[in-house]
């Protein structure tokens, strides 16, 4: 009879004493919020990068116990993006808009 590896509490083998360490308890959140930012409202788009950078700073403070940093950047940056996307479409608004009152004045509709 052979024996086995100790286990632990996620059920994966654990060998010579290493565990992986465990993703950042937000790290899904961050990644599906950046993820809704970019698909369906660029609003969400500053909580992904604000919630990312804050959980990103954890992570990388944590010297290797909490796990997580590839989702939590591909969040963070989603957001950027979304960011972006949002200051882009209230800046194009606000310039048709700034257009469709100056054309409104000038020819007296």
């Amino acid at each position: 009879m052979t024996e086995q590896p100790p286990q632990n509490p996620y059920g994966a083998p654990q060998y010579g004493g290493y565990q992986p360490p465990r993703d950042h308890p937000q790290a899904t959140t961050i990644l599906v919020v950046g993820i809704l930012a970019l698909v369906l409202c660029q609003l969400a788009g500053p909580f992904a990068w604000v919630m990312g950078g804050k959980a990103r700073k954890e992570i990388q403070a944590s010297n290797g116990q909490i796990g997580g940093l590839q989702q939590v950047t591909i969040g963070w940056i989603l957001g950027i993006v979304s960011t972006a996307l949002l200051i882009l479409g209230v800046v194009v608004a606000v310039v048709f808009f700034g257009l469709v009152v100056t054309t409104a004045t000038t020819t007296g509709y």
